[in-house]
């Protein structure tokens, strides 16, 4: 829907409405923010929803790590003094919760989160102000 906004089409939706666009659009970051904020708080891993959404995160250089140790391909036995196994459970890493934590806060990361969601932000804003101003001008609040 954004690409359809190209050039003349969306200084005509800016002109037409323009303080209710920019107040539509900094309602739905506010309500964007404040829902990833309590997100981050209850400590959902918001990196693995942004890669199941196919959204950009923000933190790539981490990624492409192998956490896997590297083999020389030869093989070395060991004796075991003792036959006992023993199981080592890893906990699954919530790299939202370590950024959370290292980056100042979780409203930091929220913000840094809605930068990242622009992409969904717009589109929605552009369908959701012509209602809106609709709604308003019939209370008489504005003229379209």
């Amino acid at each position: 829907m954004a690409a359809a906004f190209s050039g003349s089409r969306f200084k005509e939706f800016v002109k037409k409405y323009g303080k209710v666009a920019l107040g539509v659009h900094f309602s739905v970051s506010a309500a964007s923010i404040t829902g990833l904020y309590v997100a981050i708080k209850n400590n959902v891993d918001v990196e693995s929803l942004f890669d199941k959404l196919h959204l950009p995160d923000f933190s790539n250089d981490q990624k492409n790590q192998n956490p896997s140790p590297q083999s020389d391909g030869f093989l070395m036995e060991e004796p075991m003094e003792e036959s006992r196994v023993v199981a080592v459970e890893e906990k699954q890493r919530n790299r939202t919760a370590e950024l959370a934590a290292s980056t100042g806060g979780a409203l930091a990361l929220a913000v840094i989160c809605n930068k990242a969601l622009f992409p969904v932000r717009v589109p929605i804003t552009v369908a959701l102000t012509p209602p809106i101003a609709r709604f308003l001008a019939r209370r008489r609040i504005i003229k379209i």
